[in-house]
């Protein structure tokens, strides 16, 4: 059904944009070990913010370039002694606070550095923060909750009104922070049109996983007409491995779990009029009961449905309907989503999970990237041409970047926000 309702989804408000701050080599001071001569090198240090700088975005952090040596020690605080916990960068060019800065307020950060001789330097740097500011903010939303098991095949999702133009996206994501536990690294790809941007790994997530988001954007200028609006983190684990393939062609959905079919369940796909989308899309989300209602479009009706699991933001949805088991397994009658059983559904509501990929093949049109969670509707070589920054060259699948559907997680792997309205029929 072509519904142009907008649902709530899981999500977190936050916003991006860039820090540009200078270097420092005021404060500088050096320690030899006892037994160290004259001619042991000293390692040189560079700190950022400059020393005395005023005007500083809340979004800071303490950036650090060492020659001869490595960071041993970063010490902040804020203009009442309090010390303010930060994290280093994996490729140690920073620390960043856990928490957004205060307006107004003076900071101190010491950095430590020791060279190879055992020889020591410290670099301090006091900067004070910008007041509030009055520009426009750019508001996001982050699609990923906190305490929840996701699907092997979630992405970590980031939408954006206004978009992100093209030249601020690798500032806004080097803002943007996952951490996982085992660690799998991945990237993040941006949509065309900047509204979205994804993080996936090469391979689906192993079942298990510990995934840490943080957005840290708040008060990031973006450009020089607006500021982000918030800052946001989520941590949630990857569950049990379950994917779903829908053929066209079959009018049949197989159901698959750690690589094994359960049960193959037919369906009644959207009509030549309304075609159901072609592509690997992920659940998004699942509702007992929701209503859609499309009043107001060319085809307006308002209807009740049971057990709907969203699978795009244009509205299209595997869902209950009764009303067309007689079609089910033999011809398409609805307006784009899937229709299956209501005992189907109801037994899909608790096999699936959010984050779960679903696959769709045979219909009359082929899903739009970023109309939902498109980041499997790619191959990975395609995938990392979005990223913004750099993506190490042996960051790649174990094995086929587009494996069967049941194919077990960890192995053979495979806007505004944007507008949501619901499909069934």
């Amino acid at each position: 059904m072509d519904v142009r309702r907008r649902l709530t989804l899981f999500a977190a408000t936050i916003a991006a944009a860039p820090l540009v701050v200078g270097g420092c080599t005021a404060g500088q001071r050096e320690a030899v070990k006892p037994g160290h001569g004259k001619a042991a090198a000293v390692p040189s240090v560079t700190v950022s913010p400059a020393d005395r700088t005023k005007g500083v975005p809340v979004s800071a952090e303490v950036g650090t370039t060492v020659s001869g040596g490595k960071v041993t020690a970063v010490k902040l605080t804020d203009d009442k002694g309090r010390p303010v916990p930060a994290q280093p960068r994996e490729d140690g060019s920073g620390w960043v606070p856990d928490r957004p800065l205060e307006n107004s307020r003076t900071y101190t950060a010491e950095v430590t550095a020791t060279g190879d001789s055992g020889r020591t330097t410290t670099q301090k740097t006091t900067f004070t923060t910008m007041a509030k500011s009055t520009k426009p903010t750019i508001t996001s939303e982050l699609y990923f909750t906190g305490k929840q098991t996701y699907g092997t095949a979630m992405p970590v999702v980031v939408a954006f009104d206004p978009p992100i133009p093209k030249e601020a996206r690798a500032d806004v994501q080097r803002r943007l922070f996952v951490k996982t536990d085992p660690p799998q690294p991945g990237t993040w790809s941006w949509m065309a049109d900047g509204k979205q941007v994804e993080y996936r790994a090469p391979d689906f997530w192993k079942p298990g996983t510990k995934i840490s988001v943080r957005s840290a954007l708040e008060g990031l200028p973006i450009g020089k007409e607006a500021i982000g609006d918030a800052d946001h983190g989520a941590t949630a684990k990857v569950g049990r491995q379950v994917s779903l393939e829908i053929d066209n062609a079959t009018k049949q959905m197989s159901v698959f779990r750690e690589g094994k079919l359960l049960r193959k369940v037919p369906v009644s796909l959207g009509k030549s009029s309304t075609p159901t989308s072609s592509g690997k899309m992920v659940i998004m989300e699942k509702f007992d009961h929701t209503i859609f209602d499309t009043r107001g479009s060319a085809d307006p009706y308002v209807v009740e449905v049971d057990d709907a699991q969203r699978l795009t933001w244009g509205g299209e949805f595997i869902h209950s309907a009764p009303w067309s088991e007689g079609e089910q397994g033999f011809t398409n009658t609805s307006h784009g989503c899937t229709n299956v059983s209501a005992a189907a559904a109801d037994w899909l509501m608790g096999v699936t999970q959010v984050g779960d990929l679903v696959t769709v093949k045979g219909t009359e049109v082929k899903l739009d990237q970023g109309n939902g969670f498109t980041a499997w509707n790619v191959g990975w070589d395609e995938f990392v041409k979005g990223s913004a920054l750099p993506v190490p060259a042996g960051l790649k699948p174990t094995h086929s970047a587009t494996p069967h559907p049941g194919a077990v997680a960890g192995g053979s792997a495979p806007a505004p926000a944007p507008s949501k309205s619901n499909t069934g029929g």
